[in-house]
């Protein structure tokens, strides 16, 4: 056999390989969605699960905490807004947006470990990951809903679940690295960045959104905010949000206030922190089963309810057995990101479906927007008041509810 001929069928092999494995990722279109997801947004919070040895080492205070954590989401705003008034989202395939920005994001946060502590680059490199995380987490949602557009709820509960073990996994990579550089789990969460962007890009665009024409008017990504349904339903997820980040900012202080109440020391906080935050997940994938039946605003309404509740009694409970305190922030960390998928989901199926990808970045984008204030006075306040500090977050399950209230689902 001549050379050419064996290096055909060489080509012919791989190639035959390449379409088997791709074949085989759209098959399973939801899992390899949400896996990617989950490896994507590791890096949100990737900062935050090493804080305590890196704060140790450093000498940084619970307001460089804050102001990370900050730069990270105002990244996000900046990316989310750029998506929606250029109509980025939906004029470019959601799978080659979701790569580039995994790969960019991966490198913007291995990048910090060199420059941890040095302000304002920390800060800047943090901006830029969450400026990359508006191409993971928005265009997550856009391919969900292209791949499996029945059920949304229930599939965006599982992407959200995703996001909130990807945000705590983290924590988790901290606990099993205990003793070892706080580096370690920086770079890890770089590497499945990374191994997301590929599996996504692999998969590629789903079949169920039409693809929007070049030329979008900047105020098409807009356009949603004009239909009375879609801005109740978009104010439901801002009070949500209010709360989220800022809740997820305070769990590893929280945890070691009760940790130190018991007498042990540190090494805890990175596995109940990820316990605390990853049980969330439960809480999306349990929300989006009920969803089927009960729909996505019943749900909402009453993981608002259930959140809020917790916002105002927590704070009056500090004297009890710490035990007692943290088995309630478990139950906190479901509540508190259950409605989060069925928002996007009665979002998802309001706004015109021409532009839904501008339409959930434009409600990310002012969502996340209100975490800066939260997170911002939740951290700075967090050691003059201590637990305290839970009761403003409350005004958000609050204005989310009386939102949803404003804008009845049509009959």
């Amino acid at each position: 056999m001549g050379t050419r001929a064996a290096l055909g069928l060489g080509l012919g092999f791989t190639r035959n390989k390449d379409n088997k494995m791709i074949g085989l990722l759209q098959r399973y279109p939801l899992p390899v969605i949400v896996l990617a997801q989950l490896f994507g947004t590791s890096l949100w919070f990737s900062i935050n699960g090493v804080w305590l040895s890196l704060a140790g080492e450093l000498g940084l205070a619970e307001s460089d905490l804050g102001r990370l954590t900050l730069s990270v989401q105002a990244g996000f705003i900046v990316g989310t807004l750029a998506l929606a008034v250029t109509g980025l989202a939906d004029r470019f395939g959601a799978s080659r947006i979701f790569l580039v920005s995994s790969v960019l994001g991966a490198l913007a946060n291995a990048g910090f470990v060199l420059v941890a502590g040095v302000f304002p680059v920390d800060s800047l490199l943090r901006f830029a990951t969450g400026l990359c995380l508006a191409g993971i987490y928005p265009l997550g949602m856009k391919l969900v809903i292209a791949w499996t557009p029945k059920h949304a709820g229930a599939a965006l509960a599982w992407l959200v679940g995703m996001l909130t073990l990807g945000t705590a996994l983290p924590h988790l990579m901290r606990g099993a690295t205990l003793g070892l550089p706080w580096e370690w789990p920086l770079l890890a969460a770089s590497v499945l960045a990374l191994a997301g962007g590929l599996l996504v890009f692999l998969l590629g665009d789903g079949p169920h959104l039409p693809k929007a024409k070049g030329g979008l008017p900047i105020t098409q990504g807009l356009a949603a905010l004009r239909i009375p349904r879609f801005r109740a339903v978009a104010g439901g997820y801002f009070g949500h949000m209010w709360e989220l980040y800022a809740f997820w900012t305070l769990v590893p202080l929280l945890i070691a206030r009760e940790l130190n109440r018991l007498g042990q020391g540190e090494a805890l906080v990175p596995w109940l922190s990820f316990a605390v935050i990853g049980i969330g997940a439960a809480g999306c994938i349990g929300g989006g089963r009920l969803s089927r039946t009960r729909g996505s605003e019943w749900v909402a309404r009453r993981a608002l309810v259930a959140s809020g509740a917790l916002c105002l009694l927590y704070p009056w409970l500090n004297g009890l057995s710490p035990i007692l305190l943290i088995a309630l922030l478990m139950i906190w960390g479901i509540a508190v990101v259950a409605d989060s998928p069925q928002f996007s989901a009665l979002a998802a199926a309001t706004a015109p479906k021409e532009t839904v990808g501008s339409s959930l970045a434009v409600m990310n984008a002012v969502g996340f927007g209100l975490t800066l204030p939260a997170i911002w006075i939740t951290s700075g306040l967090w050691s003059p008041w201590s637990v305290w500090v839970a009761l403003l977050l409350l005004p958000g399950p609050v204005f989310g509810l009386l939102s949803l209230g404003r804008g009845k689902a049509p009959a």
